[in-house]
């Protein structure tokens, strides 16, 4: 999997690395079972500090999307986490600012609905392959 990250955006690199770790997960990408390249690799391959990978790799590990092993390192989760109440409430939270943005910008409830639709149907035929 190729990281595309962007050190000049305002969202943490550590961030970018979990959110591309999960959209590889969503889009079968990354398969269950798969294992990542160690913090050491991974840092090294795309230039940053090992504790940035470490954290993002934490952060994976807490929300149940990687486990960490001492022999066998980090590999994609064969038992993904289900719908949470805690995953609810962040998506809601998540949902309410980009939701509060559009209506600033003057964006439609439909345009907006529209919007979350294609995203989440070009995930899953990118899933299907």
């Amino acid at each position: 999997m190729i990281f595309n990250l962007d050190l000049e955006s305002e969202v943490p690199i550590y961030q970018q690395i979990v959110d591309a770790i999960i959209y590889g997960i969503a889009t079968r990408q990354l398969k269950p079972g798969e294992p990542l390249p160690s913090v050491r690799s991974l840092s090294a391959d795309i230039g940053i500090n090992m504790h940035t990978v470490n954290k993002a790799y934490q952060i994976l590990k807490n929300d149940g999307f990687v486990l960490i092993h001492r022999q066998k390192g980090v590999m994609v989760n064969t038992e993904l986490p289900g719908v949470e109440p805690s995953f609810l409430e962040k998506l809601h939270a998540d949902l309410k600012n980009l939701t509060a943005e559009a209506i600033c910008r003057g964006l439609s409830r439909e345009a907006l609905v529209e919007q979350v639709q294609k995203i989440y149907q070009q995930m899953m035929d990118e899933r299907r392959g």
